[in-house]
């Protein structure tokens, strides 16, 4: 079984910003799967996959970014899963704009999402799949750009990313991470940002 977390934050305020290309791949995926996203509990909604034969719980916390943990705690405590089975769908502003990392463990960084979830799990031995989503111009406050959205040009771009992201996860499950870090921790062409 896995759990696949997408983070973001929820309401329409926050659709479509970079912080929420977490919330769009597991939209992706869910919809690849013909999967709902439709069910309440582990303080997010959620729906069940079954991608590789195996069970796949597609997560949307709905804490708010920051508490993003109390959200993966909750699951991680009631199926008592592996860590390694518990994959997150980050933006990251420290890698190149488009780009894919697929990483099997790892520091925050600068994304207190991440933070939450380290800190809250008292590790940062699991999975996450990283999507570049630019840097902020100089003197830019980092909260407020990644609670901006995307040009046009920049939405098509990432949104190919973003169905990148929702394959590399699939391929995590059914062929395990360093098959998927094999195929897809490659940049993706995309406009300098």
């Amino acid at each position: 079984m896995y759990a696949v977390i997408g983070l973001g934050n929820p309401g329409n305020k926050y659709k479509g910003t970079r912080h929420n290309v977490g919330f769009d791949t597991i939209d992706c995926i869910a919809q690849k799967n013909n999967v709902k996203i439709n069910k309440i509990k582990f303080k997010a909604v959620y729906g069940e996959a079954q991608i590789g034969g195996q069970k796949v719980l597609l997560v949307k916390p709905q804490t708010y970014m920051n508490k993003s943990g109390e959200s993966v705690l909750d699951i991680y405590n009631f199926y008592k899963m592996p860590l390694e089975n518990i994959i997150v769908i980050v933006d990251d502003v420290d890698i190149k704009f488009g780009s894919l990392r697929i990483r099997t463990k790892g520091s925050a960084g600068t994304h207190n999402g991440m933070k939450s979830i380290i800190y809250l799990l008292q590790s940062d031995n699991f999975p996450r799949v990283k999507i570049g989503v630019g840097k902020p111009i100089e003197h830019q406050d980092l909260a407020d750009f990644v609670l901006s959205g995307f040009s046009k040009e920049d939405r098509i771009y990432i949104d190919k990313t973003i169905e990148q992201a929702a394959a590399a996860v699939e391929k995590i499950i059914t062929d395990g991470i360093n098959s998927a870090m094999n195929e897809f921790n490659i940049n993706i062409e995309s406009p300098g940002n």
